[in-house]
């Protein structure tokens, strides 16, 4: 809601997706000790994911057994967005939170939880972000979006945040021109092809089903010009968690280290694993877009996602992305 400087940097993350079943497959498994008693740790964990490309290291952890290798045992849940669960992350029944950069520093500013970043997931790329029209539909430009309800899966996310500079470029204004509508990414097809909203912003790989089920058309990229390569999301724990589970973090950390490698080194990697925790057809998997899975942390990264953010009035204040970055107590 997968925002803006926008020079192809990282986001390892901001929302997310779709039609999903969400944890089928190895997704639902449980593996690794169940108990935390032998380790001093905590070894038993509940993850929430988005259905989409942003996951695909998780389960790859989870099939290659990354997190068993680490000593730890991970149920995962498909989430709309980490709002939605706020009161699990906070009262510890859910451990750790993938959610858009954008998303994140939203509920940070606003002191409703306080979130420490502990790993990046996704960044943006060509193709794999969009607004998608129907086939017949008249809006042929970004300016006929003017007077038009566009579909997103979060109303302060990085749909929102990646649209505006380009609606704004076509002198349309987000704030009166344009009607945001909350759209459960599971229902994104269906609104469309409905007409429930004229438009959606979607992601990979909803964008390549809305492609191949609705013959849909992407009526823009928002991965490109001021928004190309932004960070999309990363996974984020609470500051009370993490103060808590530090040995738990460090393992998390590794084994997600090594999977966000498997990710961004072997792109069939991930389109095997993807038909595994979503919908999504092996054959149309094999030929969607990926954004990118940077392999490191960066402040600088997610402080380009705060400081578009504040440019567009999403932030009240200037956040320092460093600030959220979690540091061992080691250094």
């Amino acid at each position: 809601m997968r925002l803006g400087e926008l020079g192809r940097t990282a986001l390892a993350g901001l929302v997310a997706i779709l039609v999903i079943t969400g944890c089928s497959g190895s997704a639902g498994k449980v593996e690794g000790p169940s108990t935390a008693t032998a380790t001093g740790m905590k070894t038993d964990l509940v993850v929430g994911q988005y259905p989409g490309a942003d996951s695909a290291p998780l389960f790859i952890a989870i099939d290659r057994g990354f997190f068993k290798e680490m000593g730890l045992s991970v149920k995962t849940e498909a989430i709309q967005a980490p709002q939605a669960v706020l009161g699990k992350l906070s009262n510890g029944t859910m451990d750790i939170v993938l959610g858009s950069y954008a998303t994140i520093l939203t509920i940070q500013e606003a002191g409703t939880e306080k979130f420490k970043y502990i790993a990046d997931s996704y960044q943006g790329a060509a193709g794999a972000f969009g607004i998608m029209v129907r086939k017949d539909s008249p809006i042929k430009q970004v300016s006929d979006l003017k007077g038009k309800k566009i579909g997103v899966n979060a109303l302060a996310g990085l749909g929102v945040l990646t649209m505006n500079p380009h609606l704004e470029a076509a002198g349309l204004d987000p704030e009166q021109d344009v009607q945001y509508v909350e759209v459960p990414t599971t229902n994104w097809l269906s609104a469309l092809d409905k007409g429930d909203v004229d438009a959606v912003w979607m992601t990979d790989p909803y964008v390549s089903m809305a492609k191949k089920e609705l013959g849909a058309t992407m009526l823009l990229d928002t991965m490109s010009a001021p928004t190309d390569g932004l960070p999309i999301s990363g996974w984020a724990a609470t500051e009370k968690w993490v103060a808590n589970n530090p040995k738990t973090l460090e393992a998390f950390q590794k084994a997600m280290g090594m999977a966000q490698n498997v990710a961004a080194t072997d792109r069939s990697a991930v389109t095997k694993i993807l038909p595994t925790y979503t919908k999504l057809p092996a054959d149309t998997a094999t030929t969607i877009s990926l954004g990118d899975y940077p392999t490191s942390l960066s402040a600088e990264r997610i402080q380009r996602v705060a400081d578009l953010m504040l440019d567009a009035g999403m932030l009240k204040q200037k956040i320092d992305a460093n600030s959220m970055i979690y540091s061992s107590p080691q250094g």
